[in-house]
């Protein structure tokens, strides 16, 4: 049965244009867009955003639901994760199935697709973490990306975990450059990390703001310039997650003034939290442990440079939720058995609109990091990531006007804390439309698990 939607009288803002118009959507996908009035569509539904943003849902490129991290899971499954996602005006994740040492990527991805099927209000796909390089692995890197997961990460930190050394990203880079995947790196020297962590817990230093302090800035700038080195070498793009120091933000900024394909993704707590969350008393500073740690307050000018020069091109969440009781208190007296993640996924988009009202970025360049270009880097534009004839009709109602306390009490995520506790944001998401359902409907949960669809992506869509 076909179904009609009429999204009237907003201003619609893409990466590229703004513009007054209605839009027409038909079976889930949008259909047209036309000056205000100017058509007299019939419709089944029709959705009144006078005064309001129309915008395309946002693109996480970056989430981390159900993952098993020192002893304990993500608090967010596949459910509540993107539930809490559609709340906050994000349409489509992207979410990382892992590779255990000693098992196929294979065993690894079925793994994740049988948490996420049928669980998903909102579409998603996957991104693959490679923890063993091998000659097996390698060849399954070629299949995965015949089939849509296009994107494999690989860590210089964890050492035991999921750490590379130097020959197997080297390896793993090599094939990508020729199968035309994206090697995602978590880009710290975790080898000198972990002799700061033993020498720091051997004086004493046990509180969560030691573990901001042994992951040095410099170490990230290192393993940035190293792994840019590596992909150099091998003729390989590479994309950098969650770069947290000025110091690795210019390592990115000479590799591309050298015309390199190298990207750069950063997230809200390096844009807004800092060392100062981490030396929170009471513990309360586990709250805020993440790898790559929170900084001083003064790399958060470089970022927000960074991104509005293009020397970092995305802004995702590393959604890898843990509760404070019980999960993030297993590192009472030793920093370094905190579990390492922060909630967020709900909060990107009115962050970055923030981030608008306060004059660190545009309208439109608000939509190209947290919408147009995740989709790009990861195969998925112009079906994800704008409002175009074509396009998935995945649209937010957005009310730039409406103003909002970030809080634990109110958030859908399932944690029991919010990083950004008490924040007060302007602008807020009204209407959430995935594929064209509504899944949010003024401030009211109408969507459901297993709307949301596994979406294969084609490969980067940058690359020169």
């Amino acid at each position: 049965m076909s179904t009609r939607t009429v999204i009237r009288g907003g201003l619609v803002i893409t990466a590229s244009d703004e513009v007054h118009a209605d839009v027409l959507i038909e079976d889930g996908r949008v259909a047209a867009l036309a000056v205000p009035g100017a058509q007299e569509w019939s419709a089944d539904r029709v959705v009144d955003a006078t005064g309001k943003y129309v915008i395309p849902g946002g693109v996480d490129a970056h989430t981390h639901m159900e993952l098993p991290f020192g002893g304990t899971f993500a608090s967010d499954t596949f459910e509540t994760g993107t539930r809490a996602a559609a709340w906050g005006g994000t349409t489509t994740i992207v979410d990382f199935a892992v590779q255990s040492v000693g098992h196929s990527l294979r065993e690894g991805l079925d793994a994740w697709h049988a948490k996420a099927e049928g669980n998903c209000a909102i579409d998603y796909g996957f991104h693959m973490i490679v923890s063993d390089v091998n000659q097996d692995t390698l060849k399954e890197m070629d299949l995965l990306v015949e089939e849509g997961v296009t994107s494999f990460k690989q860590f210089m930190a964890y050492p035991g975990v999921f750490y590379s050394d130097d020959g197997q990203i080297l390896r793993a880079m090599q094939r990508s450059a020729e199968n035309g995947g994206l090697i995602m790196m978590h880009a710290e020297n975790g080898i000198a990390i972990d002799v700061l962590v033993e020498q720091a817990l051997a004086r004493g230093e046990t509180d969560p703001r030691y573990h901001g302090e042994v992951r040095k800035a410099l170490l990230e700038a290192e393993a940035t310039h190293r792994a840019i080195r590596l992909a150099q070498v091998a003729g390989a793009p590479l994309y950098v997650v969650h770069v947290s120091a000025m110091e690795a933000v210019a390592e990115l900024a000479r590799a591309r003034d050298e015309g390199l394909n190298v990207f750069g993704e950063t997230c809200p707590q390096y844009l807004f939290l800092s060392t100062d969350n981490l030396a929170e008393p009471d513990f309360e500073g586990a709250k805020y442990v993440c790898s790559t740690p929170l900084r001083p307050r003064e790399h958060q000018a470089q970022l927000w440079k960074g991104l509005r020069t293009n020397d970092l091109q995305v802004v995702s969440t590393d959604h890898c939720p843990f509760c404070f009781v019980g999960q993030k208190e297993l590192g009472r007296g030793d920093f370094s058995k905190i579990p390492n993640g922060m909630p967020g996924v709900e909060n990107r988009m009115d962050l970055l609109h923030q981030a608008v009202v306060d004059g660190h970025l545009s309208r439109r360049r608000w939509i190209e990091i947290a919408c147009a270009t995740p989709a790009r880097m990861f195969g998925m534009y112009p079906k994800k990531g704008t409002i175009a004839p074509g396009s998935d009709a995945d649209i937010v109602i957005y009310d730039p006007g409406a103003e909002q306390v970030i809080s634990a009490e109110t958030h859908h995520m399932n944690v029991d804390y919010s990083a950004y506790e008490g924040k007060r944001t302007t602008g807020r998401v009204e209407t959430v439309l995935s594929r064209g359902e509504v899944v949010i409907n003024e401030r009211e949960y109408t969507g459901r698990a297993g709307h949301g669809t596994y979406t294969p992506r084609s490969t980067c869509q940058y690359l020169n």
